[in-house]
């Protein structure tokens, strides 16, 4: 066989005898003829479009496209070809191609083994590599710690797959990719001198094996007997999907095992001893351990400087018995740890001792069993708030009222406390619209004056009456508090000059007429009264033992509309010698009216006066006529 390349380099070429003298041109060329160059014969059997387009453009007629003859050697070696195939056991496999375009490219899936139907079996969760260059596949088995298995290097070997394995024993040389017949000569012993191939393949067994079109995420495979289902798939596996199959739904399965159904845990029920907490912490393990009550919230909500974190209602016994039904209480629900105390205030002559009434504990809700397996549940502060009826251990409680920093933080904890959530409140009377105009005609009439504000329970009477009930106490409160009207919070001016005479007699300073002395002869006027700056300034320099806050509100009260101060009846009222004042007689309580602390009852009235038209501004959008 010779070797391809250029046979005749590119030149002029002469015609062959007799016209030798003469070249070939381009009108001696066309389809299906023959050409002689330097004597050998070219047989030209077609062209390319570019060629027949200019031959028809320059006038050449072209003849039709001929066969292309063929290659007498090239006829001969096949035709030898063909006699010696039948004596030599060979067959061309043409794998290189396979393996040169696909080597070291493997597709991957995430698999799953579920072989928790069988006795110990459980779920594996498998990786399975598909080697394109031979079509060969390997699993290996992802080992989850602390699992209780021997480490494996592999779940099954590089190999191929049959699809209806496991397939059974077969005997040697049954699989095989060919079949060789031996020939011999008779009973001469001589073997003949080549072997022969069976065309036939009698008795050969077709396997079929896993291919890459055979592997889809949802597929499930047989691995020797065990199903195994793909799950997932790596980018390079959804790429090579993508662009030879067409696939664009690479939806995964999880592999994750299906959460195990809950059991439910039940206890015995509670006997009696001890609390139910620690009852039921005996049931829990097998070493007791003591309950665990919630630290932090302890840590939040327990006293500290003057926050008390205690909420305290004025309640009142309701019974039966005439003798009891004036008895008061102080009811204390402490927030760190959900406990209430109930304290009586001691009256005399009243009949009752007084005193603790209950010590602080936790309080069950009635209507509950008493011996049952669940816990109790207990009165919570939300159950708490003026106007509701709570039942302490069988005794019946309403709530009248509720000291200042109770109210305060249910106003601040208002998505805790419903009742002092004065969005709502408004919301509730936004629902009397129809008696708007009405409500405003009765407040007109209950203030003649057009003051614009009311007392307390001449508003609660009216709210009442429109109402019907709709509102609870502790609602009239919260719209009381929010709009009342401020009172004066000045201090009376007698406590002021007590706690001043105490300070000077205290320290003993007597130095008064020095002090009148010299505002004579600052006042040049003589007018008796000085500016209260500088009284201030003498009483500083002269190192008067008051507080600041003490001496402006003493000074506040002595100066007139001029901010000027007559000294000689100021420095005379601090004259503690000259004009006594008796001093402040502090409440005496007993140890049993300090367990539960409770400086005297709250006012019966949250505020004296409210501001009506306010709210009904807020409410009800009516502006001043």
């Amino acid at each position: 066989m010779k070797d391809e390349g250029t046979s005749i380099r590119r030149h002029r070429i002469s015609l062959p005898p007799p016209d030798e003298d003469q070249f070939y041109t381009v009108y001696h060329f066309n389809i299906n003829i023959d050409v002689v160059f330097y004597g050998r014969t070219f047989k030209i059997y077609d062209a390319d479009t570019f060629t027949k387009n200019f031959l028809k453009k320059i006038g050449v007629k072209l003849n039709p496209p001929g066969r292309c003859p063929e290659d007498p050697y090239m006829k001969i070696r096949r035709e030898t070809l063909d006699r010696m195939e039948p004596l030599r056991p060979y067959e061309s496999y043409d794998t290189l191609k396979q393996f040169l375009e696909y080597d070291r490219k493997v597709l991957r899936f995430f698999c799953l083994w579920d072989d928790s139907a069988s006795m110990f079996g459980d779920r594996r969760e498998l990786i399975l590599h598909y080697f394109l260059c031979d079509d060969t596949i390997e699993i290996k088995e992802v080992m989850p710690p602390c699992s209780g298995r021997d480490a494996t290097s592999l779940f099954l070997r590089r190999k191929k797959l049959p699809k209806y394995g496991p397939p059974g024993v077969y005997q040697p040389g049954q699989i095989t990719d060919r079949a060789v017949l031996n020939v011999y000569r008779g009973l001469t012993g001589r073997p003949a001198d080549g072997y022969l191939l069976d065309k036939y393949k009698l008795g050969k067994v077709d396997q079929e094996f896993y291919k890459d079109s055979d592997l889809f995420i949802g597929t499930t495979i047989n691995v020797w007997g065990r199903k195994v289902l793909l799950c997932d798939c790596d980018n390079f596996t959804k790429t090579y999907y993508k662009t030879k199959y067409g696939i664009e739904n690479f939806t995964s399965i999880s592999c994750k095992a299906p959460p195990p159904p809950k059991i439910e845990r039940k206890f015995p029920p509670y006997n009696g001893f001890g609390s139910e907490e620690d009852s039921l912490r005996t049931c829990i393990g097998l070493v007791p351990t003591p309950h665990q009550r919630n630290f932090k919230k302890f840590m939040e909500k327990n006293s500290y400087g003057n926050i008390s974190n205690i909420l305290r209602f004025f309640a009142k016994l309701i019974t039966h018995k005439r003798v009891e039904r004036d008895r008061m209480f102080v009811i204390s629900y402490f927030l760190s740890d959900d406990t209430i105390s109930v304290f009586e205030p001691i009256e005399r002559n009243s009949g009752f001792t007084g005193g603790m009434f209950l010590k602080r504990i936790r309080v069950k809700k009635p209507g509950q069993e008493a011996f049952k397996s669940e816990l109790s549940e207990y009165i919570q502060a939300e159950d708490l708030y003026v106007g509701a009826r709570v039942n302490v251990n069988g005794y019946l409680f309403h709530l009248l009222n509720a000291d200042e920093y109770t109210l305060r933080y249910m106003e601040e904890n208002s998505d805790q406390f419903p009742m002092s959530s004065i969005e709502l409140v408004l919301q509730k009377l936004k629902e009397e619209q129809s008696k708007s105009r009405e409500l405003k005609q009765v407040f007109r009439n209950a203030d003649p004056k057009l003051t614009k504000r009311v007392d307390y329970n001449t508003f609660r009477d009216i709210m009442m009456t429109l109402t019907v009930g709709r509102l609870l106490e502790h609602e009239f409160i919260t719209l009381a508090r929010h709009y009342g009207v401020p009172e004066d919070t000045c201090p009376d001016m007698n406590i002021l000059m007590a706690q001043a005479h105490k300070q000077l007699k205290k320290n003993t300073f007597e130095n008064f007429e020095r002090l009148i002395a010299t505002c004579v002869y600052e006042d040049r006027e003589k007018k008796k009264v000085l500016p209260t700056k500088d009284i201030r300034r003498l009483c500083k320099s002269f190192r008067l033992p008051l507080t600041d806050d003490l001496l402006g509100s003493i000074l506040s009260g002595f100066q007139d509309s001029e901010e000027q101060i007559n000294y000689e009846l100021f420095f005379s009222a601090l004259n503690w010698r000259m004009n006594p004042m008796p001093e402040l007689q502090a409440i005496s309580f007993t140890k049993e009216r300090c367990e539960d602390v409770w400086l005297g009852m709250p006012s019966p009235i949250p505020v004296k006066y409210v501001d009506y038209f306010r709210l009904l501004k807020d409410v009800f959008g009516l502006v001043e006529e």
